[in-house]
């Protein structure tokens, strides 16, 4: 009897184990959960994005400024900015796991650690980072099944694009990520990837930088075919009109002058499918315009 005892609880701590959920973040550290998380707090917006994309918005406690997408997100309680968090309330609101941006939370990290809060720290810098953060977070949370799906949505969708750009003829490209001062991306930005994957020749593609400081003399010396510019705003194309005052640049003659709505590429969330059909979609028209 003694022995068939021991059994049934090495059995039981074995489940217990086995239910234990283990997922390795963005910097490189481990994160185990005794169950999925039911409270969650979102630092920064592309993470909000993520976690509702992979299922769990209905766990989502805490958001930060700017978290805007879905509109469901406006409605939750915000404890600040990417810059301060509001830790007395962070705490008030009990979350039972954050989710924090690797670049964007680094002033915050040791405070949330030593308030001993489960913490998941993400960054998707490629295509495949944004599908694996979707299926990490589902595990995490309990949405295995909705994450995964969304993830392999997104890998059939930029490999869809990699297969009918791959052999275009290439379009020389400045994208404009920030106005004043005048900043671009390099080719291991994941606007750059973009670029790239929409037969794309990034003008500045071997910066250092991920986002280098440019000025308008290079842009006019690199002659780009085609510029495209987000904005200070979803529908505001007020960046790119400052480039039709120089008639000698060839993406002002062809008009290859394209808005791209910036949270559709500056938010590695699978939003970035629908903006990346947007910019390969320019490039095209690019190429009917020669």
């Amino acid at each position: 009897m003694h022995q068939r005892a021991l059994l049934v609880l090495l059995m039981l701590v074995s489940s217990l184990v086995r239910a234990e959920i283990c997922e390795r973040d963005d910097r490189g550290q481990t994160l185990c959960l005794a169950q999925p998380a039911m409270r969650i707090a979102t630092l920064s917006p592309g993470a909000t994005e993520l976690v509702f994309a992979a299922g769990a918005g209905d766990r989502v406690v805490a958001v930060v400024e700017f978290s805007d997408y879905p509109p469901e997100a406006k409605a939750i309680t915000s404890v600040g900015n990417h810059g301060r968090i509001d830790l007395e309330t962070l705490v008030a609101l009990k979350p039972d796991l954050v989710i924090d941006w690797v670049s964007g939370n680094t002033a915050q990290k040791d405070k949330l650690d030593v308030l001993d809060f489960p913490v998941f720290s993400i960054e998707p810098q490629t295509f495949e980072g944004v599908s694996t953060a979707l299926e990490r977070l589902g595990r995490l949370a309990g949405t295995a099944a909705a994450g995964q799906s969304a993830a392999d949505d997104f890998r059939d969708g930029i490999a869809d694009l990699a297969r009918r750009y791959r052999d275009q003829p290439p379009v020389t490209v400045f994208y404009e990520v920030w106005e004043e001062p005048l900043m671009t991306v390099s080719d291991q930005q994941l606007i750059g990837k973009v670029i790239t994957l929409c037969g794309g020749d990034n003008v500045f593609g071997d910066q250092d930088s991920l986002i280098p400081r440019i000025d308008v003399e290079s842009v006019l010396a690199a002659n780009p075919e085609a510029i495209l510019a987000g904005g200070m705003g979803e529908a505001n194309d007020r960046w790119l009109e400052p480039w039709r005052q120089y008639p000698g640049l060839l993406a002002t003659q062809r008009d290859n002058l394209f808005f791209v709505p910036p949270s559709l590429v500056q938010r590695p969330t699978p939003r970035l499918l629908e903006g990346s059909r947007i910019f390969c979609d320019h490039l095209e028209r690019a190429r009917g315009r020669r």
